[in-house]
């Protein structure tokens, strides 16, 4: 009878064990895919969060720059707009040598003006809405050149594609800042920007030839670390590369999309 339970006893036994194993497997299981979830949840919590803390520092940024913008435009253009008009009409009124230099006067406060408002138009984004960034960054480059500073030059190659108009902002919003650095860091003579369509991608590249600077001693708070910011928040890449004395190499590559979301 003892031998007849035995063999019971060891198959009741492998029911129990395999039981618990296969309920030890499914509950591992079940906590490993709970666990995985968690944490996709919780890095994509974190990706939604760094966007939105950087979309909102952008933000609070470009509405700075559209403050400084109005008042440059609205209060200084102004004073300086009044000026030239009494300048005009102290001219009228004035003969001989005090005349011409009341004349030389009125168009250095003139030329400040025009100055004054093309840096206005190039810091306010506004234009950007009224048509591409191309041709945005091309009224740009035009008005960099008038000053006869710094010679600019554009080159677009490939198809020209439409790109989703968020992000066209973004992009300009990247190259003002490239731009605005150049003019005032890199003591270069002259600014270079390609705009390349290949395939799904736009590669666009701002080169100077000026100064450049050391890579490992930019800050992190600096006007690159934005940029990266920004070409993130559109899965875009942004490197740079500077050599001193060399010169600034920018380079944007933007995966255009296929849906474009307006």
């Amino acid at each position: 009878m003892e031998q007849k339970e035995i063999p019971l006893l060891i198959i009741s036994f492998s029911i129990v064990l395999f039981t618990l194993l296969g309920t030890l497997l499914v509950f591992f299981f079940y906590f490993q895919k709970k666990k995985s979830k968690f944490l996709m949840d919780k890095m994509e919590a974190e990706l939604f969060f760094n966007s939105e803390l950087a979309k909102s520092r952008i933000e609070i940024k470009e509405q700075t720059l559209t403050n400084i913008s109005r008042e440059l435009h609205d209060n200084i253009g102004q004073i300086l707009s009044v000026a030239v008009m009494q300048l005009n009409l102290m001219a009228a009124s004035t003969d001989g040598n005090s005349k011409n230099e009341i004349d030389e006067v009125r168009k250095l406060v003139s030329k400040s003006l025009d100055e004054i408002r093309m840096v206005a138009k190039l810091i306010n984004g506004d234009i950007v809405l009224q048509s591409s960034f191309i041709e945005a960054v091309t009224e740009d480059l035009n008005r960099i050149t008038k000053l006869k500073i710094i010679d600019c030059r554009l080159e677009v190659t490939g198809t020209v594609r439409k790109i989703n108009s968020q992000h066209e902002v973004i992009i300009y919003r990247i190259l003002q800042e490239a731009m605005t650095n150049a003019l005032k860091y890199s003591h270069s003579k002259t600014i270079a920007v390609c705009i390349d369509f290949k395939g799904s991608n736009c590669v666009i590249e701002i080169a100077d030839s000026g100064i450049g600077f050391d890579n490992s001693k930019v800050e992190k708070g600096s006007g690159l670390a934005n940029m990266n910011t920004r070409a993130k928040l559109i899965g875009a890449t942004f490197s740079v590369i500077s050599k001193q004395n060399e010169g600034t190499r920018l380079t944007i590559n933007y995966p255009i999309t296929k849906e474009l979301k307006d």
